[in-house]
């Protein structure tokens, strides 16, 4: 796994790779902690893309930062290709909450993947 950090203004991308389960996922809250120091609006992209696994387990850090972003004027958008990481969010009611987004751009300008597709030219 190797999430990171980066800053551009008031948004802040985490990106995190590989598995994330009851192991790593103390390691993604902490970046996830990290990125939204500092006080004043605050909009976060998640990326996970490069996810393999992801279970349960990640809801809650995820749901700390949507909180805290939503209480200082800001949102939280999660950028994720996998079909499968869906379930995860679907299992407990929370794809309204956290839409999927292809990519980093798509979630900075609020197109859903599901949103872009049906959106492109046949």
């Amino acid at each position: 796994m190797g999430p990171y950090s980066d800053l551009f203004d008031e948004l802040r991308v985490v990106t995190a790779g590989g598995e994330l389960d009851l192991t790593t996922v103390p390691a993604f809250a902490r970046d996830l902690e990290d990125a939204r120091h500092g006080s004043g609006r605050l909009l976060l992209i998640v990326d996970l893309r490069g996810v393999t696994f992801m279970d349960g387990s990640v809801l809650d850090p995820l749901c700390a930062a949507w909180c805290d972003c939503r209480g200082r004027g800001g949102w939280v958008r999660v950028v994720r290709t996998r079909r499968g990481l869906d379930l995860v969010f679907r299992a407990v009611g929370l794809l309204e909450r956290f839409p999927r987004y292809a990519n980093v751009q798509d979630a900075w300008q609020d197109v859903p993947a599901d949103r872009a597709v049906a959106d492109r030219p046949a």
